[in-house]
């Protein structure tokens, strides 16, 4: 099997995470990263129609998004047993973290563009995003209790770190008052993954 591309940003928390399970479960796979975000062919995206990253592009064609990819990369690995994907725990604590880290995810992008725009977007938008943080801040130790304590790695906890330090990274909002979430983002960027995948903007070579 050849070794699959990933197509992404290494400023990118949507391409972070499938990065980071790619590092941690020792997937082989090479990166392309896409320099220009304002770029209207699908063929810049490996073909998405979305012109979204990330995607996966193997000897089956493109998988497009990060959670297809991080199953695929799980598959993968054959570590299926040792990973927690979305939805694998039947909790409602868990639920809630994972669904409220998405939303973040996406809030973030939101407010990126807009800033890039010139705009301002609505206050419910930053409203919503302070309130989601400190629920995260809130409920985080209690849906870390309900995984599985032999996990070797799961996406909740993979992707509320690439989120977090995401909003840093961008200075699109300060999560230092959140003490629970920054305990945890210290822990996780221990790992040796979260160290191979650091964010930066990619540059393109010059001739």
């Amino acid at each position: 099997m050849a070794e699959p591309l990933l197509v992404g940003r290494s400023s990118s928390h949507y391409t972070r995470i499938p990065r980071l399970f790619a590092h941690e479960l020792s997937v082989a796979h090479r990166f392309q990263p896409v320099f220009d975000l304002t770029s209207s062919e699908p063929n810049d995206y490996a073909g998405n129609p979305a012109l979204k990253i990330p995607a996966l592009v193997d000897e089956e064609g493109a998988l497009y998004g990060c959670e297809n990819i991080v199953r695929e990369l799980t598959r993968r690995s054959g570590e299926r047993a040792r990973v927690v994907l979305r939805g694998d725990v039947a909790d409602r604590i868990v639920a809630n973290v994972e669904e409220l880290t998405l939303h973040v995810m996406t809030t973030e992008v939101t407010l990126i563009m807009s800033q890039a725009a010139g705009a301002t977007p609505p206050p419910k938008v930053r409203r919503s995003l302070a309130l989601s943080l400190a629920f995260l801040d809130r409920a985080l130790d209690g849906a870390l209790a309900r995984l599985p304590a032999d996990r070797r790695l799961s996406f909740v906890e993979t992707a509320l770190f690439c989120t977090v330090t995401h909003l840093s990274f961008r200075q699109v909002a300060d999560p230092t008052g959140h003490s629970a979430l920054q305990a945890f983002c210290a822990r996780f960027a221990q790992r040796e993954a979260a160290r191979q995948t650091e964010y930066r903007f990619d540059r393109p070579p010059t001739a």
